[in-house]
């Protein structure tokens, strides 16, 4: 079970037996009015500085969205794509929830992409599925249709079943389909947490495919977030999780993903772990006393 995805000259193996796999969440407009005006604008730079500062902290892989509302969403998706592949190259989730952006962001990719997202709608999985068979890309798969999100898990393990086996129809193999159970916001689903950590066992052990996320909307509304996403992504993690959209700047979460992947047997000899917190040498940083004569 381990999914391909690639840019130009580099590859991310997402699978449970790989260290897990961080796509970094801040290239997006959502909330953030400044960024969504200056792209409207045709202005990249923050995007290319948030793209080099996630790539720095760490981040594998980076997720770049442009869906502001009245611009041309195609075009600066388009865009923020060219951009962001001319200044790093780690691989990319193109994210949309509009057809013709995901085709315009394929068009101009470099590489293997992962495709952000389908759904089990009949009209999305028909629009989207040839898509990302005809360019060779992997797809994250969300477990809601047209009846919303469901909060019985097991009619959102059904919506992930059917989503993999009309991908299969489609011709594209279950490694290439990342299931997204949805992450509820827990201070308003109180078992939002236990629901998720289950449906990725399931996903796991049942589908034999990789599950994800944006992690960062289990503590929507909630006080000191980025810890509440840490211990839910190291928890999530312990289940199955292999992947999410969530934020490397964060030093909690950067501290916690690299102490799960520790404790998952994926941080060979503990090297990265050490290397991340490797204390400098007391004698190092002592200062010398000078002689008595």
């Amino acid at each position: 079970m381990q999914t391909v995805v690639s840019s130009k000259t580099k590859t991310v193996l997402i699978g449970p037996d790989r260290p897990f796999t961080i796509i970094g969440e801040r290239i997006n407009p959502t909330g953030r009015k400044l960024l969504a005006q200056e792209m409207a604008a045709g202005n990249f730079s923050r995007v290319e500085a948030d793209a080099l500062a996630q790539v720095e902290a760490g981040a594998p892989m980076l997720d770049v969205n442009a869906g502001i509302p009245l611009a041309d969403e195609p075009a600066i998706l388009a865009e923020a794509i060219r951009r962001v592949q001319a200044l790093t190259d780690v691989p990319l989730s193109i994210d949309s929830s509009i057809v013709a952006a995901l085709q315009r962001g394929l068009e101009v990719y470099q590489g293997k992409a992962l495709v952000n997202s389908v759904t089990g709608e009949e009209e999305r999985l028909e629009a989207v599925l040839p898509l990302v068979k005809k360019y060779g890309a992997a797809v994250i798969a969300i477990s809601n249709d047209e009846t919303g999100i469901s909060e019985d898990p097991d009619k959102r393990f059904a919506v992930a079943k059917k989503i993999v086996e009309r991908a299969a129809d489609h011709g594209i193999p279950r490694e290439d389909v990342i299931i997204d159970p949805l992450i509820m916001p827990i201070g308003a689903v109180r078992y939002a947490g236990r629901t998720v950590f289950g449906l990725v066992r399931r996903l796991r052990e049942e589908l034999g495919v990789n599950a994800t996320g944006g992690a960062s909307n289990v503590s929507f509304g909630l006080p000191n977030r980025p810890a509440i996403n840490a211990h839910f992504l190291s928890m999530a993690i312990a289940s199955g999780l292999t992947c999410a959209i969530t934020n490397p700047l964060e030093p909690e979460i950067r501290q916690a993903i690299a102490a799960a992947n520790m404790l998952m047997g994926n941080d060979e000899n503990c090297l990265a772990w050490i290397a991340a917190n490797r204390q400098p040498n007391a004698d190092q940083e002592r200062p010398r006393r000078r002689s008595r004569r």
